[in-house]
C-alpha cells in the first residue's frame, strides 16, 4: 500500500511539475473562442494553458462601433503591456485594424479601440471566480489577477492573437 501511495504521488508531482514547466517558456500565439468564452496561449502549435475568460455584455458577433460591448474579431497582435491598468495589469490587442478602420468609415462609425486582456474589476463587490462567471467588460478580455501574472509572463509585445467567434 505504502509503495501504491509513493506511486500515485510521484505521478501528481511529476504532473503539477509538467504543467508549472510548460508555461516557462514564451507564447508564440493567442487564441480566444469567444462561444467557449476560453482562451488558450500556445507554443509551436501546442497549447500550454487555457483560460476561461470573461468579455463584453454583448459577446456574440465582431464589434463594429465604439459602446457596442463587444469584443473583436480576427488577427490581432499583442502590441504592448500596461501595468497601471485600472484593472490590475493589461495588454494591448491591436484593434481597430486597416479593415476594422475601412469597416467603421465606410458605415460612418467609430470602431472604438483600447481593447485589452485585462485582470479583474476592483470595483467588484464578487470573488475573482464569481467574477468570471459573467460577461462584464466593455469589449475586453477579462482573467483573475493571478492569470493576469502568469500571462504577463509568457506573453511578449508582438505576440499574435487570434480571437474567433
Amino acid at each position: 500500500m505504502l509503495r501504491l501511495f509513493c506511486v500515485t504521488l510521484c505521478v501528481l508531482l511529476s504532473l503539477s511539475s509538467s504543467s508549472a514547466h510548460a508555461l516557462s517558456g514564451k507564447a508564440d500565439l493567442v487564441i480566444v473562442k469567444k462561444s467557449e468564452s476560453s482562451m488558450q496561449i500556445l507554443r509551436q502549435g501546442k497549447v500550454l494553458k487555457t483560460y476561461h475568460i470573461a468579455m463584453g455584455d454583448a459577446p456574440q458577433g465582431h464589434k463594429l462601433t465604439e459602446g457596442d460591448q463587444r469584443t473583436p474579431q480576427g488577427r490581432y497582435i499583442l502590441d504592448y503591456k500596461k501595468s497601471d491598468s485600472a484593472f490590475y495589469r493589461s495588454i494591448h490587442i491591436s484593434y481597430p485594424n486597416e479593415e476594422d478602420k475601412l469597416r467603421a468609415k465606410a458605415l460612418g462609425i467609430s470602431p472604438g479601440g483600447l481593447i485589452m486582456i485585462h485582470g479583474e474589476n476592483p470595483k467588484s463587490k464578487l470573488p475573482p471566480l464569481e467574477q468570471q462567471k459573467y460577461n462584464w467588460t466593455n469589449g475586453c478580455i477579462a482573467v483573475t489577477n493571478k492569470e493576469m501574472d502568469e500571462l504577463w509572463q509568457v506573453i511578449d509585445p508582438g505576440t499574435p492573437i487570434e480571437i474567433w467567434p
